[in-house]
């Protein structure tokens, strides 16, 4: 069991990860929300006994493990460092931060602190994405050489806020495309070199940042992977495929926040259908193996290291797309 602090008042933890940790055993203690009349509703609508807007009141309760820091993302370093100096526990929302400066000292902050950083990446843990790393990894498909994600979507009326600002950390490639790398990196199990890409707005909106985008990054090994990322495609489907000098892995409707899609394996005798048991809740699977860390019995589904690597993987893509170069993955 883990007592949690929420930093933010989030509609991911309200819709997801909040539900997620009561249904696991685990505690939420208390809500911090930089606008005290918003933090109290919020609190009351979601049965939390405390809120409060002193972050230092909630990091020094002692009925707190740990943290799950769900604020906009230019908040999330100062936060996390805040925490680990605290002794808390962290599970921060992607992007781990807005400049990778900020991205490693959080790290560095956990590290000297002796405290977990992980960062809530729901896909990676999904049953179809460790089917797909299993493919992979086992030689099904030969050498890769080529990944093509799809993940376009319409972004919820409610969700319209923030993210299509101009402030640090808004728009769909660091919403978005972040969590494309979160993918593909652990798939691909080797580096990100360089990344072109090309971003517009195309939203029925007023926005400062980009809303979709088009990338194409290059891996070591010269392992090519083409991404669409965008808040504009209300009926478009997920996808995820990984094509080989043997095969090609072919799955829909897996860049989700739910337990569903199907994984497809194309070889020289054919196409099947790969069974994936697991279905459980993504965030149930990473939220459970983060409790499990905490007390010393296995990783986080996604660890600080790896956020550190979605996220540089994300802001190569957005420097490209904004300086019309290659940009170089940090």
């Amino acid at each position: 069991m883990v007592r949690w602090g929420l930093i933010g008042a989030s509609d991911i933890a309200e819709t997801r990860v909040v539900p997620t940790m009561r249904s696991l055993g685990h505690e939420v203690v208390s809500v911090f929300s930089t606008m005290p009349e918003y933090g109290a509703a919020y609190a009351a609508r979601n049965a939390i006994d405390l809120h409060t807007s002193d972050l230092n009141a909630l990091l020094s309760r002692d009925d707190i493990d740990a943290v799950y820091i769900s604020s906009t993302n230019a908040a999330h370093a100062s936060q996390a460092r805040a925490a680990a100096a605290a002794g808390k526990h962290v599970l921060c929302e992607k992007p781990l931060a807005t400049s990778l400066k900020d991205a490693y000292a959080i790290v560095d902050a956990c590290e000297h602190a002796g405290v977990l950083l992980a960062v809530n990446h729901h896909l990676p843990g999904a049953g179809t994405h460790r089917a797909i790393r299993e493919l992979v990894r086992g030689g099904a498909i030969g050498r890769p050489l080529w990944v093509s994600v799809r993940h376009a979507v319409l972004l919820p009326e409610r969700l319209r806020t923030w993210r299509l600002s101009g402030e640090p950390g808004a728009g769909c490639i660091l919403d978005i495309t972040v969590h494309d790398a979160s993918v593909v990196n652990p798939l691909l199990g080797r580096r990100a070199i360089e990344a072109m890409a090309m971003s517009v707005r195309q939203g029925p909106w007023t926005t400062e940042s980009e809303d979709a985008v088009a990338a194409v990054i290059r891996y070591e090994g010269n392992v090519l992977v083409q991404t669409h990322d965008s808040f504009t495609s209300a009926f478009t489907p997920t996808r995820l495929e990984v094509h080989g000098d043997q095969g090609s892995i072919e799955a829909t409707n897996v860049m989700t926040q739910d337990p569903v899609g199907d994984v497809y394996l194309r070889t020289s005798t054919g196409l099947r259908e790969i069974r994936v048991d697991d279905r459980r809740d993504l965030y149930e699977i990473a939220l459970g193996a983060f409790a499990c860390a905490v007390h010393l019995e296995g990783d986080p589904t996604v660890s600080g290291g790896d956020g550190v690597k979605a996220y540089a993987v994300a802001q190569a893509v957005l420097d490209s797309s904004r300086s019309g170069h290659v940009a170089a993955v940090q």
